[in-house]
């Protein structure tokens, strides 16, 4: 059974800074891209980052693009998100996934990934 477990939400300050943890169990974690989404209250929820299985190739959205890196230690099962320079709009729960498929290329869309986290908050204050 497929587990994915968040870690590292909170309150921060504008400008401030949190690192997001996602441990994963169940599968072979190093075969598998992974992604972070958010959603915020009100809104649908939107793709962050994604890096390939290999951790090659990573991708960002517009909004977190120069703020927010995605990383991955296949070793440790584990998925990260490094976030800076946070700015109120970016109060959403984030989740971690896991695609689908192994070694498929994924595009950010959420169909594209079979198992996800429970959330963790993140609250900028401004």
């Amino acid at each position: 059974q497929v587990q994915l477990v968040e870690s590292g939400g909170g309150l921060v300050q504008a400008g401030g800074s949190l690192r997001l943890s996602c441990a994963a169990s169940g599968r072979t974690f190093s075969l598998y891209a992974m992604g972070w989404f958010r959603q915020a209250p009100g809104k649908e929820r939107e793709s962050v980052a994604r890096i390939s299985w290999s951790g090659g190739s990573t991708y960002y959205a517009d909004s977190v693009k120069g703020r927010f890196t995605i990383s991955r230690d296949n070793a440790k099962n584990t998925v990260y998100l490094q976030m800076n320079s946070l700015k109120p709009e970016d109060t959403a729960v984030y989740y971690c996934a896991q695609a689908s498929a192994a070694r498929a290329v994924v595009y950010g869309r959420a169909s594209e990934y079979a198992y996800w986290g429970q959330g963790t908050q993140v609250t900028v204050s401004s």
